[in-house]
């Protein structure tokens, strides 16, 4: 598969999740949509754009188990928890119960908004390691009070790759009558989603990341009777438009300005390179492989897993914990010296070496890995172990 990827064959690449990797088919969609924007851009934005768009809404809303209607396109998660934070109408007191291993973006904009509105955006502490998913929930509800308005939480975290058993939370949820928004932006062609099922009132998710789509897309899904409150987060030709669409939510969040929608028109390209390359297998290869690496990286390293080492917790990244007092450092010299693409990354005081496995990675990417870690311990202070 590696040569169906654009990346570089020079360089070990650890990191599919940060933003994901692009095949050539897909890319070359991606780029014939570019081209046909800019042979005729008036023709395509006012005449093609709509009808374009809504094909893609309607194959990403099969493969992700929910309605077209109810969701749209964004460039990134953290551009669709804005939309989502912009309409809450916080109020001072209320609580957002969420937990300290979320996405740094999203801690950054609840932490914005609370200072505008004197809400409280609380980081409920999930501890590690996690010996089971009874101990995740016990400690998330444990941050839960009377003045819990919103339950935020990521299904499967940037940063210690942990799966969150959303499910349950979502479940709860509805039944105290507190509003729940989902982060899953490394869920879709990583683990089955079923958003229907999980029923949140709020789901973001990426196609750029694992499900191999260009750079820059995105979904928000919203539960029907959160529609109407939504406010678009910019205000342009859908807000009251002269010609309403399907739905006034979808005139709302879709039409806001110039824009080139490339990336999102792909989907059904995306969406039918997964099937033919019979994608769910080899998402199940790229499993065990971060399974069967997972202990061996962590004895080398003197710590411990952060979880067991199953797939009711892991998917395609593990986590690994590092002793280091040169984060920054350890993070370049495995780049510049050792030609590995690998985030080291920062939670709570704590540091993680992220490996993310994909279908272009090897046994022979990991080992590489490993080799270069035993040549830092043994030649710098950047690892201690």
């Amino acid at each position: 598969m590696k040569s169906q990827f654009l990346l570089n064959p020079k360089i070990t690449f650890l990191n599919h999740g940060s933003f994901g990797a692009c095949p050539k088919p897909i890319f070359e969609e991606y780029q014939r949509f570019q081209l046909k924007l800019e042979n005729e851009p008036v023709y395509f934005i006012k005449k093609k754009a709509e009808g374009y768009l809504k094909t893609a809404r309607e194959s990403l809303s099969k493969y992700v188990g929910c309605q077209s209607v109810d969701l749209f396109f964004t460039p990134n998660p953290t551009f669709a928890v804005n939309t989502i934070m912009r309409s809450l109408h916080l109020e001072s007191g209320d609580e957002i119960l969420s937990t300290n291993q979320e996405y740094g973006a999203m801690d950054r904009t609840w932490n914005f908004y609370c200072k505008k509105s004197g809400a409280k955006y609380i980081r409920q502490n999930i501890s590690l390691p996690v010996v089971s998913k009874e101990q995740i929930l016990e400690e998330f509800w444990s941050g839960y009070t009377s003045k819990t308005k919103i339950i935020f939480l990521n299904q499967i975290s940037s940063c210690t790759a942990l799966i969150f058993p959303v499910k349950e939370i979502c479940d709860k949820a509805r039944e105290l009558g507190l509003i729940t928004i989902i982060d899953g932006a490394h869920v879709p062609g990583q683990m089955d989603l079923d958003i229907a099922e999980l029923n949140p009132d709020f789901y973001t998710g990426t196609l750029h990341k694992w499900m191999l789509a260009p750079k820059g897309s995105s979904f928000l899904y919203v539960k029907k009777n959160f529609q109407e409150m939504l406010d678009p987060l910019i205000v342009g030709w859908g807000y009251e438009s002269a010609s309403p669409g399907e739905s006034q939510f979808l005139d709302y969040q879709e039409f806001q300005g110039t824009k080139d929608t490339s990336a999102y028109l792909c989907t059904p390209t995306v969406i039918d390179f997964l099937g033919k390359n019979d994608w769910k297998a080899k998402a199940k290869e790229c499993r065990k492989l971060v399974m069967d690496n997972y202990q061996g990286f962590c004895d080398l390293l003197k710590t411990q897993p952060i979880c067991p080492i199953t797939e009711e917790f892991l998917v395609q990244m593990a986590s690994i914990p590092i002793k280091t007092a040169k984060p920054v450092e350890l993070q370049d010299m495995l780049f510049d010296k050792y030609k590995i693409e690998i985030p080291v990354m920062p939670l709570n005081g704590n540091y993680f070496l992220r490996y993310s496995i994909n279908a272009y990675n090897s046994q022979e990417d990991l080992d590489v890995l490993f080799r270069a870690l035993q040549d830092i311990i043994k030649t710098t202070d950047l690892l201690e172990v």
